[in-house]
């Protein structure tokens, strides 16, 4: 075969090879788009399943504490039992009250969010969510300041949303000085996109809790549900954003919210 054959027969032996690759690529990736969607499917079944489940338990709930209620209106000082009975009602209202307000975060957490989002200038924004704040920060001996931008920075966000995940970030941050401390907001740009930090002179989270910090239910707090942090990380991401955070135990937290700017 003369070398003209022999390159032909190698030029076509090597775009079969190509086209099978491609194929195999094309097919390996048909594949994955059909598991991620019948996976999206689920997960989407299961959040139905689990939001009416909890409607269901809502409801029946809500008797139970008005019976309760009532009954602590019928006993009555003059019976013997009256202390005990009472003390034993108010324990059992507490903790249905606790089970009502747990699942009213959960089907907050759990629902679709629906964002109305619109552009804000974000140092606005901050300045307004920290004369909200300050007099509970006082309360508790913290200080709080604002690191404004020191140009506009505007953003295409939901303005309820964004502040209520960056007020479970300060109320998380009040927890972590009860004896008083420093709390500072500050906001830049960085590569086009809008940078909040939330620093806290608090306690610290230790290196092991680190990892779990976002994960719904997790907490180490006494009586807390564990979702602010959790619903902070998802109204950040369905805002095409990310959050981060780095913590020294005795020296405070830093919570970096970066949120992509208005184009």
């Amino acid at each position: 075969m003369s070398g003209f054959g022999w390159g032909i027969l190698t030029g076509a032996l090597m775009a079969s090879a190509l086209a099978g690759v491609v194929m195999h690529w094309a097919y390996q990736r048909l594949v994955l788009l059909e598991r991620r969607t019948r996976h999206a499917e689920r997960l989407a079944e299961i959040g139905s399943l689990t939001g009416g489940l909890a409607h269901e338990i809502k409801n029946p709930l809500s008797t139970v504490q008005l019976n309760l209620q009532l009954l602590a209106e019928d006993v009555t000082p003059d019976n013997p039992a009256h202390s005990r009975i009472s003390n034993r009602l108010s324990v059992v209202q507490r903790e249905t009250s606790r089970l009502r307000d747990i699942l009213e975060d959960f089907l907050r957490y759990a629902g679709r969010l629906e964002l109305e989002r619109r552009p804000v200038e974000l140092n606005q924004l901050l300045e307004e969510l920290v004369d909200f704040f300050a007099p509970q920060a006082h309360v508790q001996r913290v200080q709080i300041r604002l690191q404004r931008s020191p140009t506009p920075i505007t953003a295409n966000v939901d303005p309820r949303l964004l502040k209520q995940a960056l007020l479970n970030l300060m109320l998380n941050a009040l927890q972590a000085m009860p004896n008083g401390g420093e709390l500072m907001l500050s906001l830049k740009n960085h590569n086009n996109r809008a940078v909040i930090d939330v620093i806290d002179t608090g306690t610290g989270i230790p290196a092991d809790v680190l990892p779990k910090i976002f994960l719904a239910y997790y907490t180490t707090k006494r009586g807390g549900t564990g979702i602010g942090l959790a619903m902070t990380k998802r109204i950040v991401e369905e805002h095409g954003g990310s959050i981060s955070l780095r913590s020294d135990l005795g020296k405070g937290t830093n919570f970096t919210i970066e949120l992509p700017l208005e184009t």
